[in-house]
């Protein structure tokens, strides 16, 4: 027979509290201070006080919860979402991981590991772009690839320049990561290239302080000599 929960007050300034509150947030959906409560056998009270805080710190956000089918009296009870600073913490947090995780791949299988691991994570760009062209064939290559990247969180988009193509990467899910292993972004950049046949240069990192990746492409009509010559002038 299963015991009865009892609700657990906690300290207001539970920093570790409120991580689970907001990560219960994350894991469920927009919430209501009772189904946290219950989740996390805490009190109405110590939830709402933990709520409280992670609102004035912009974590989280109140709305009103949607109601199917009959009102009943009174106002619906509020429920609680995270708001975009909330789930960059909880990416932050998982960058974190992931840099623990390549510095261990690094000290124990070394540098041709990391690189091979930097590969691999990239295999969904050949096999996307191959089923994005077969979709539509009316698309130029950096414009299959904008969508390959849109598709896995890159926001990416093509600009026209003198010297061919642009494919501008607006975010990048592994800038943090890539900031201390820049093989992420290399095997992006060769992976490029591969598909394409071509040489193609990569002008600006975000996980090197700049505002937007950028790629140069080539098109038909410019050489990848006259792309490189005219990036070095």
């Amino acid at each position: 027979m299963e015991l009865p929960r009892t609700p657990v007050a906690v300290p207001e300034g539970d920093a570790p509290t409120r991580e689970r509150v907001a990560r219960s947030i994350l894991e469920n959906g927009p919430s209501t201070a009772a189904d946290l409560a219950d989740r996390l056998r805490l009190t109405p009270a110590a939830v709402r006080r933990h709520l409280e805080h992670l609102a004035e710190v912009g974590t989280v956000e109140a709305r009103e919860q949607r109601v199917t089918g009959a009102r009943g009296r009174g106002r619906p009870a509020k429920v609680f979402a995270l708001t975009d600073i909330g789930r960059e913490t909880f990416v932050q947090q998982y960058d974190d991981l992931a840099l623990q995780a390549l510095r261990f791949l690094a000290e124990t299988q070394g540098e041709d590991a990391v690189v091979e691991f930097a590969r691999r994570r990239v295999l969904f760009i050949e096999r996307d772009y191959a089923q994005v062209i077969a979709a539509d064939p009316s698309l130029t290559s950096a414009q299959a690839l904008a969508k390959v990247f849109t598709t896995e969180g890159y926001e990416a988009a093509v600009r026209d320049s003198p010297i061919g193509d642009q494919l501008c990467q607006q975010h990048c899910p592994v800038a943090h990561v890539a900031h201390e292993f820049p093989q992420l972004c290399e095997a992006e950049t060769e992976a490029i290239g591969q598909i394409l046949g071509t040489h193609v240069q990569r002008l600006a990192t975000i996980a090197h302080g700049d505002g937007v990746c950028t790629t140069c492409i080539p098109t038909a009509r410019t050489s990848t000599t006259e792309v490189i010559s005219k990036e070095k002038a």
